[in-house]
């Protein structure tokens, strides 16, 4: 008998298509792996089972079944978007439990496609941090549940390791939808500015939050991406050669690169070299305000949405980084500094076509009750794990995270992909290639 959990969504979706399994048959299968595994993982903050075995059958209902990109495929969402009858919480006691009376206009999408809204996914406060706890519970790496998800999509991601669902929805300020992506072996992308309709927050932490797929797969990727963007993206007729540039140098002063990390940078720029791209050693040209322009943004970002909200009901690191931020709301909102970068970052991207670079410095921090502990070590730990993400949300340019090689423990190590504004269909199709050449596998042995 065929079982559903740990298929890709491609396979699923063709397969409810041709009317070899039903849609409730298979999100009853994904409910029955969840109420199994999620105690241990804490993926998810509401799990939707009811609804989701209703919205099945409607699903199977629908006249245009066949032609439904996603049709019947479960999916999880991150906690911070909208979906009809659900309230959003964003990992706060401090938000409201009134359910909504629309879904955001991306979880509209997959549903016109034939996705079924499994449940909503646990994160951060506010999606501030790079690790995944709080009051509605603490997201676990599937690989090694000592360790975090990641943030501030760790519950997505850790859903998506486990077999929970095929994909879910996640979202990118500052590296929150790559973080966990890396940590738990998933493709995870965050297209460039504009390419899927945002709407995160209180202004998308002023234009640099982005919407975009985890997955276990590039064809799976490649597929809610271009439900996401409303636009087909399709594999190359012919192979394209790319001038990849490779770097392992830390954006930020004073964070190293561990071994492990640096290593699969350059092992994939190898396959790459030897797959026939034009692939060199160049580092992009930092600047040394780097790491103070990333702090002012994101603190200022978490300002904004504080606004409104009890501070009493807010935990202490959540207070701290929204004071913080609170003194740079006005430089911020003018973007002088993001202009700046992309003028600084644009000839190294007329020499290369893509950047290469670890996605991660090392692996993630312990599972632990990080909200509990001060903002400055809260800081520290996300910084210096997470360096190599926050510079493309300030350019505003695509950048993904591929799974390559595995950290000494066992858990998956991963690798960055960034590109032009436009690049999303390119990046693909290099992480296709690496897919290709060093296969990850897909999901956690924690059954």
């Amino acid at each position: 008998m065929t079982t559903w959990p740990g298929r890709t969504a491609t396979e699923i979706a063709a397969a409810v298509r041709e009317k070899r399994v039903t849609p409730r048959e298979v999100v009853a299968e994904h409910l029955a792996r969840i109420e199994l595994l999620d105690a241990r993982v804490g993926a998810f903050r509401q799990l939707r089972a009811a609804a989701a075995l209703a919205e099945a059958d409607e699903v199977a209902a629908r006249a245009d079944l066949a032609g439904l990109p996603l049709a019947g495929v479960p999916v999880a969402i991150k906690d911070n978007l909208a979906v009809r009858g659900e309230s959003t919480r964003l990992g706060s006691a401090a938000t409201s439990e009134t359910p909504a009376d629309h879904d955001h206009v991306t979880v509209a999408r997959l549903r016109a496609a034939g996705a079924v809204v499994v449940g909503l996914t646990n994160v951060p406060e506010l999606c501030v941090f790079g690790t995944t706890e709080g009051v509605h519970g603490t997201a676990r790496n599937p690989w090694d549940t000592t360790r975090t998800a990641g943030g501030s999509s760790g519950g997505s991601a850790a859903a998506v390791a486990a077999g929970m669902v095929p994909i879910a929805l996640g979202n990118d300020g500052m590296g929150s939808l790559r973080i966990p992506a890396a940590n738990c072996g998933l493709i995870g992308l965050k297209p460039g500015f504009g390419t899927v309709p945002a709407g995160i927050g209180n202004g998308d932490w002023f234009g640099m939050s982005e919407n975009g797929p985890l997955a276990t797969t590039v064809e799976d990727a490649r597929l809610m991406f271009s439900v996401l963007a409303a636009t087909d993206v399709v594999r190359a007729a012919e192979p394209v050669t790319h001038t990849v540039a490779v770097s392992v140098r830390s954006p930020l002063i004073g964070v190293t690169i561990s071994r492990p990390y640096a290593t699969a940078a350059r092992q994939a720029a190898q396959l790459l070299a030897e797959a026939g791209h034009r692939v060199r050693r160049a580092d992009p040209p930092y600047p040394v305000w780097l790491g103070t322009t990333s702090l002012a943004h994101w603190t200022a970002g978490t300002a904004v949405d504080a606004e409104g909200l009890d501070p009493r009901q807010l935990t202490r690191r959540t207070r701290v980084h929204a004071a913080v931020g609170r003194r740079f709301v006005d430089s911020v909102r003018g973007g002088a500094r993001r202009d700046q970068l992309r003028r600084r970052m644009e000839p190294f991207f007329a020499e290369h076509d893509v950047l290469l670079t670890p996605a991660l410095a090392r692996r993630g921090p312990a599972a632990a009750d990080w909200h509990e502990r001060g903002w400055l070590r809260n800081l520290l730990a996300n910084t210096n794990y997470s360096p190599l993400t926050p510079t493309w949300n300030l350019t505003g340019w695509p950048a993904m995270a591929v799974p390559f090689g595995t950290l000494p423990s066992g858990a998956p190590c991963a690798v960055q992909l960034v590109g032009r504004p436009g690049s999303e269909a390119e990046l693909l199709e290099l992480a296709g290639q690496l897919e290709k050449l060093r296969p990850w596998r897909r999901t956690a042995p924690v059954a």
